[in-house]
């Protein structure tokens, strides 16, 4: 399955984008599901048709649907929802108080990460188009198989040894004080097992032959700046965009006076938006007369962004890290387009390289041959952020 993300700042125009490229690969054949997992649904006024949680055929090839997370929650997440809110009601909150705080801040994200994951093993797509939510809900959403693998490995799985350990000498005495019994082996699995399947689609995420993320952007500065902190954000997490859609382009032969500073304005920007994301390709599609709402436009709007095109196809592939050896020890190269030296943060735990940026952060673990190694400085080239890596001679000496 060919998957494609199409993300950019609220208002840029990618839902209509997403259920474009939708269309366009269900016309060369492929069957294609558009997905919206925004929480503020805006795919079924694209097609100007209803959409629910499960999927409905648009056109021949061509399906969509709108992610329901409470649908999604109860399907994989009901059994430890049901014994939050026993233990919520335990300390006294009443039952919607404690239904509602038995959903977990940021749940619809992960479910819409697990609606993608099922997808792909189920295999009756071959194109999935994801509607992602606006820039920094998408950012979250993408990089939770990365924060998740963190806290599962240093936090959750000795916790649960723990606490299996202790359960039986503590329940007979927990039960009646608490009004609760504590958590069996089952409902400690659950959650890892959820994380597993997270897990295994952050595999998918980075795999760049399978999932590549489109940002639709429009030739304004504030959302220009965004677009790229994305990319940039993107690299750090290991996903590949292959392509940038620049989007809403007064066309040449409007001359009205009132649309001159913004022409003039968007030559700069085109060309800045051309220059800042190169060598990533990018579709300009101009400004339309209406709104594009049911398939005659988007049929319309297809043909202005693909033309003879295949959007299944890697318009871009790029490596987002290397590792060298050299004659001092190892180099680590990463793919941060667009972000200064100054603005990146490195340290080293163990076996872990903490890399943040802005509000962003990535524990990446490292390889067998540079876990036991200590870094030695970086340097920035171009948009790759070079760590070198260098022998601890202090830990082997006390060896």
């Amino acid at each position: 399955m060919r998957l494609i993300l199409m993300t950019g700042k609220g208002g840029v125009g990618k839902t209509s984008m997403a259920a474009a490229t939708g269309l366009r690969c269900a016309e060369l054949g492929y069957k294609t599901l558009v997905l919206s997992t925004d929480p503020a649904h805006s795919l079924a006024d694209s097609f100007d048709m209803d959409l629910g949680h499960d999927p409905k055929e648009v056109c021949g090839n061509l399906w969509a649907a709108e992610l329901d997370a409470l649908q999604e929650l109860e399907q994989n997440w009901g059994t430890v929802k049901r014994y939050i809110t026993e233990v919520l009601q335990a300390r006294g909150l009443d039952g919607v108080q404690a239904e509602e705080l038995a959903i977990l801040p940021g749940m619809d994200e992960i479910f819409g990460l697990v609606r993608v994951f099922r997808h792909h093993q189920e295999g009756h797509y071959d194109v999935l188009v994801i509607d992602s939510a606006p820039t920094g809900t998408a950012l979250r959403l993408l990089s939770v198989p990365e924060v998740a693998g963190w806290y599962m490995r240093r936090l959750y799985k000795p916790l649960e040894k723990v606490a299996m350990y202790l359960r039986p000498l503590v329940e007979p005495i927990f039960r009646p004080l608490a009004g609760f019994s504590l958590p069996d082996k089952q409902m400690m699995d659950l959650p890892y097992e959820f994380y597993e399947k997270i897990d295994s689609l952050g595999r998918i995420l980075t795999d760049h032959t399978v999932t590549s993320v489109r940002l639709v952007t429009n030739p304004e500065k504030m959302v220009i700046k965004e677009s790229m902190r994305a990319y940039a954000y993107l690299g750090l997490y290991g996903i590949s965009v292959d392509l940038v859609i620049s989007n809403r382009i007064i066309p040449a032969e409007v001359n009205d006076p009132y649309f001159h500073y913004w022409k003039e304005n968007q030559k700069i920007y085109r060309q800045e938006i051309i220059d800042n994301f190169s060598p990533l390709p990018v579709k300009e599609v101009p400004l339309y007369s209406r709104e594009i709402c049911g398939l005659t436009a988007l049929e319309k709007l297809k043909e202005l962004l693909y033309g003879d095109d295949d959007p299944s196809k890697v318009y871009y592939s790029v490596k987002p890290f290397d590792i060298r050896q050299t004659k001092e020890g190892f180099e680590l190269e990463l793919h941060v387009p667009g972000i200064p030296k100054e603005q990146i943060q490195l340290s080293k735990n163990a076996d872990e390289l903490n890399i943040r940026i802005g509000n962003h952060r990535r524990n990446m673990v490292l390889p067998q041959v540079l876990a036991t190694l200590k870094t030695n400085g970086a340097e920035m080239d171009a948009e790759r952020i070079i760590i070198r890596f260098i022998e601890d001679v202090d830990n082997r000496s006390e060896k």
